[in-house]
This record gives C-alpha cells, structure tokens and sequence, in this order.
C-alpha cells in the first residue's frame, strides 16, 4: 500500500471511531428511552448503523495491522514498472491510457488507479519503455507498449 492509501485508511478509522459512532450511540441511546424498541425506527436503524460501523472498524484494525506501506518515491530502479509507478501505455487502437500502480484497497479504476493484483497491472510489472506486453482480456489479448514511467519525487 502507498503511503497515501495508508493514511487515508488511518484517517476513515479515526473518523468512524471518534465522530460517527459516538453519534450513533447517542442516537440510540435516546430512541431506546422512547420507549418500545420494536417499533421504534431510530433505534433499529441506529443499531444496524452501530453494527455496520463496528464490522467497517474491525476490518480497517486487522487491515491496518497487516498492511505493508511502499513508498514509490524512494524507488531507486525508475526505468522499469514497480509498484507506484505511473504509466502511460498505447494500446492497440493507438489510445493512451495513464494508469498508477496502487495497493488493493487504493484501487480505483475511474480515477487512474489500479491494484497491482489487476492483469493490466501485472503485466507491466517489470517492463521498460518501449517494451511490448501482452495482456489477456475478457475480449482476448491486448499488446500494449509502454510509453513513460513516471514515479514520485524524492
């Protein structure tokens, strides 16, 4: 994961842990002093709310744990494709696209960012500029030629 994907997993945890649920609990805190809980939506959707948040929060913990934080700016190899690399390749109808290299939970195809587990991404993995990689997809294969190699400065 990037340091950028960490500190934004770090950042949703802490917003989840010390605004939102604290909000929630007094929510339904004061919809079960209303009285019948059964019939009471506040609290029934403040408790499924609460689990969400609780199941969202585990998750993060054991993620976060885990995880092992690649900083792209110090690669010291930036002629070939490694993990944070930016790349732009031409595929074979002559587009170009511009894709980053990123963690799992960091990917996020409309924005340019692709999990290094993604075909695309596996198959650049290694490859220089002007190298031509083959990539299976749901289509068939693709050839692409990689055009530039971008990673962040130091």
């Amino acid at each position: 994961m990037t340091p950028a994907g960490h500190a934004a997993l770090l950042a949703e945890l802490r917003r989840l842990w010390s605004e939102e649920r604290p909000k929630v609990v007094e929510l339904v805190a004061w919809a079960a002093g209303l009285g019948d809980r059964s019939e009471n939506a506040d609290y029934q959707y403040g408790k499924r709310r609460l689990r969400e948040i609780d199941r969202r929060v585990r998750f993060l913990r054991k993620r976060l744990e885990r995880v092992q934080v690649v900083d792209p700016a110090r690669q010291t190899r930036r002629h070939a494709i490694f993990f944070g690399a930016t790349v732009t390749y031409a595929r074979e109808d002559d587009r170009e696209v511009t894709v980053t290299i990123v963690g799992v939970d960091e990917a996020d195809s409309g924005a340019g960012r692709i999990s290094w587990v993604s075909p695309v991404a596996r198959a650049l993995l290694g490859a220089g500029v002007g190298d031509l990689v083959r990539v299976r997809m749901p289509q068939g294969t693709e050839s692409l030629e990689v055009v530039a190699i971008r990673y962040p400065a130091a």
